[in-house]
């Protein structure tokens, strides 16, 4: 047994040599890459998710999907660092689960910005501050994010991709017993993903809603005989004990992210694209106009309403289609789009979520 361990250790010390070597060079040839490029911009998002695509498609396994990606992030974005630095904007503080959706997208090697609320991000982009922001949409059990859906009717920024976080909530506190606690901080979103759970496992406790789920882990941890519901990151952040894990109601539940920035990205082959519009009230407008997307063959993954603020019973919708604007029958929809609604935003083109 000894032998047959060394003998595979030995292996796996010369497969990380070899790894060293190969990484290395893959860094010089990015270095290259910038130099050619000569634009200054270390970020293409399409290109990014054209090379995850191609490792996902070529994993044997072991390793699942999800970590061959995220490892692939982190070599992307150490390689990006060598041209520039990346600022990205997301709603913290530290601790939220909109910083787990940034270092997700932008690994590590990006410098982060917290921001105070979500029209701070959207600030620090269109202001340059930050050169992307990191925004919650929509989440697959609440539904969309209304201030986010507001300001991108609003923003000069475009969306240039997106991030599906899987959200895993964690009950922690400076207690260590679950029949100490008498208080539940949390994010309001948070808190309606686990209310099931919390009424089955602490009926009698107080919910409070707070303006994050770090700030409800500060102020657990503040506080005798209270907890906070949030990410795993914040625990360690604020020293808290975990008391429960997962304890979502949904096990699939999700939470999509856009990443905005000055302008959106080239097509990648796997793309979405993303509109605001509105029409006129009167019978069979609605029909006329979604009728372009099913002449031109464009599928629609999502259509939300929401009021418009300049009228009483006027809204705006918004709209996710597959494929680039770039794309001919993307191109021909929007055309006929433009003819047919009152109002038509086309908030970006962008690289659909690879994993």
């Amino acid at each position: 047994m000894k032998d047959n361990l060394k003998s595979l250790r030995r292996q796996i010390d010369a497969l990380d040599r070899r790894l060293v070597a190969l990484v290395s060079a893959r860094a010089r040839l990015a270095e290259r890459v910038g130099k050619v490029k000569g634009d200054g911009t270390a970020y293409r998002p399409e290109r990014e998710a054209q090379v995850l695509r191609g490792v996902l498609a070529l994993n044997p396994g072991p390793l699942p999907d999800a970590a061959l990606a995220r490892l692939y992030a982190e070599l992307m974005a150490a390689c990006r660092a060598l041209e520039d630095s990346l600022a990205v904007a997301y709603l913290g503080p530290e601790g939220t689960f909109s910083q787990e959706a940034a270092l997700k997208h932008f690994g590590g090697g990006a410098a982060t910005v917290s921001c105070a609320s979500i029209d701070e991000v959207f600030r620090c982009v269109e202001t340059g501050a930050a050169g992307y922001g990191v925004v919650p949409v929509e989440n697959s059990t609440e539904g969309a994010i209304g201030r986010t859906l507001d300001l991108l009717l609003s923003t000069p920024s475009q969306v240039c991709g997106e991030v599906m976080l899987p959200i895993h909530q964690f009950l922690m506190s400076r207690e260590r017993r679950l029949s100490a606690i008498r208080k539940v901080y949390s994010h309001t979103q948070s808190l309606a993903q686990c209310q099931h759970w919390l009424a089955r496992r602490l009926p009698h406790a107080e919910r409070v809603a707070v303006v994050s789920n770090a700030e409800a882990a500060r102020l657990a941890a503040g506080e005798r005989r209270a907890a906070a519901i949030g990410p795993k990151t914040a625990a360690g952040i604020y020293r808290l004990a975990l008391l429960a894990r997962n304890v979502e109601d949904d096990p699939r539940n999700t939470t999509r992210f856009l990443v905005i920035s000055a302008r959106d990205a080239p097509p990648s082959g796997c793309d979405k694209t993303s509109l605001i519009l509105s029409t006129r009230n009167r019978p069979g407008a609605m029909h006329a106009l979604l009728t372009p997307l099913a002449v031109n063959r464009v599928s629609m993954t999502r259509l939300e309403s929401r009021p418009s603020r300049t009228g009483l019973w006027e809204y705006v919708f918004y709209i996710d289609i597959e494929g680039h604007q770039r794309d001919a029958n993307v191109a021909r929809t929007l055309k006929a789009l433009a003819e047919q609604a009152s109002f038509l935003k086309i908030l970006g083109s962008y690289p659909a979520a690879v994993a």
